[in-house]
């Protein structure tokens, strides 16, 4: 067999050392920034029965129909690899009951791992791809849909993610569901003859997601379409004013897309998306973060009926932000202190006090492959080191190194036991 025999799935990619710690960073982030809002960490299978996601991330999406993973296993069952994370999250909620009088309300979590969509590889989107999302469950209000988004914003800002626009729309209730739909097929039905044949598939099963199609005539069709802002019931049409109102008053610009449908049936009520339109999108806006409400969804599941709301953002797509917007976000790899050994003594010596430095929690290292000083110093500055050593008979026998600082070449001569029992001290 050929060395190509053995290459990575298409649509997938491996996350090597240098990449990864960009990704650790800004799950890094997550984690630091989403308990301050109340939200604690899930963790759920990455396949789970298929209908979890056929009946509620919605049979007729793009996802269900084209997309997902799915297949038999050798027990009969029909399971899917996941494609999103909410669904998954409201199925260990409503199996865990977490919605329990002993739990808080809303119930509070975020997420961060691989899913997995059979779709056309291209930049920032993989068939394995990376999400972080967050969800607040079992609670209907304004300010909880307005918190969730503020969380979203403010984790751009710590990345120091410029340039973005935030995107409402509301999809209403049952009530407003029922009468826009009317209103959609009796305006697509002229146009039934010119659709793409996936909406008319759709026209009268989910006449939203022909407002969703990619196909260019179907897009002027719907240009002309009504709106659901006009179809809104008085509670749908009081709570969206009450989501602008909580925007302004904590001062987040935003603009209405009435157009806006997201891409997975179970929304209502308040969706949102959080747009840039980077050099690295070609200067069109692009969607890096989406979610909205999705009442129905945890009762379908056997849950209460109540609602929740949340969001998910990819982070191939935002690796690619960054890299355009923030250069210098990515961490280099840094140590605190390199020996270079200068012989087999001072090879010996070096090995045992790496041990006693990391136990002091500095980051140190050595060469392990006998290569000689100089390239051994080489490989010190290579690794951003902050202060290297060389080590031989000379310095076991005096019990001191000489402590050289890469950044200005100042040398200082230091005790070893010293060094080792409060390196700190020395490692300003």
């Amino acid at each position: 067999m050929s060395e190509y025999d053995y290459q990575r799935p298409k649509g997938t990619a491996d996350i090597l050392p240098g990449e990864v710690e960009a990704w650790e960073k800004i799950e890094g982030v997550a984690r630091d920034l989403f308990p301050k809002f109340g939200y604690r960490g899930i963790r759920t299978p990455m396949f789970e029965d298929y209908n979890v996601f056929a009946r509620n991330v919605g049979d007729t999406s793009d996802i269900v129909e084209k997309q997902m993973y799915d297949f038999e296993d050798k027990g009969g069952r029909r399971i899917a690899l996941r494609p999103e994370g909410t669904a998954g999250t409201v199925r260990a909620y409503v199996q865990n009951k977490l919605f329990g009088p002993e739990f808080p309300k809303p119930y509070k979590v975020y997420y961060m791992g691989p899913m997995f969509r059979y779709e056309r590889p291209q930049s920032g989107r993989q068939r394995q791809f990376n999400q972080i999302g967050c969800e607040a469950l079992n609670s209907e209000s304004p300010q909880i849909d307005v918190e969730v988004i503020s969380m979203a914003l403010q984790f751009f800002d710590r990345l120091k993610v410029k340039n973005l626009k935030l995107v409402i729309n509301t999809l209403g209730d049952t009530e407003t569901r029922d009468a826009y739909r009317e209103a959609l097929i009796n305006y697509l039905k002229p146009f039934y003859d010119q659709l793409s044949d996936d909406s008319k598939k759709r026209l009268y099963k989910n006449p939203l997601r022909v407002l969703d199609s990619k196909d260019a005539e179907d897009q002027k069709i719907v240009e002309n379409a009504p709106s659901i802002l006009d179809c809104l019931s008085d509670y749908s049409r009081n709570y969206f004013e009450q989501i602008k109102k909580l925007l302004d008053e904590l001062g987040i610009d935003y603009e209405i897309d009435s157009d806006m449908v997201r891409g997975l049936d179970y929304y209502t009520q308040t969706i949102f998306e959080i747009m840039s339109n980077a050099d690295i999108f070609g200067g069109d806006y692009v969607t890096v973060c989406g979610g909205g409400r999705y009442n129905g969804l945890i009762s379908q599941l056997g849950g209460p009926d109540e609602g929740g709301i949340g969001f998910g953002m990819g982070v191939e797509r935002l690796l690619l932000l960054l890299k355009d917007e923030n250069p210098d976000f990515a961490p280099k790899e840094v140590a605190d202190v390199f020996l270079a050994a200068a012989d087999d003594e001072g090879d010996d010596l070096a090995f045992k006090m790496l041990d006693q430095l990391r136990k002091k929690e500095v980051t140190a290292d050595k060469d392990y492959q006998g290569i000689k000083v100089g390239s051994q110093i080489k490989e010190a500055i290579r690794k951003n080191a902050r202060y290297y050593a060389v080590i031989g008979k000379r310095e076991v026998t005096d019990g001191t190194i000489d402590l050289v600082n890469t950044e200005n070449r100042e040398t200082t001569t230091v005790n070893i036991n010293e060094f080792t029992e409060r390196p700190m001290e020395f490692l300003k």
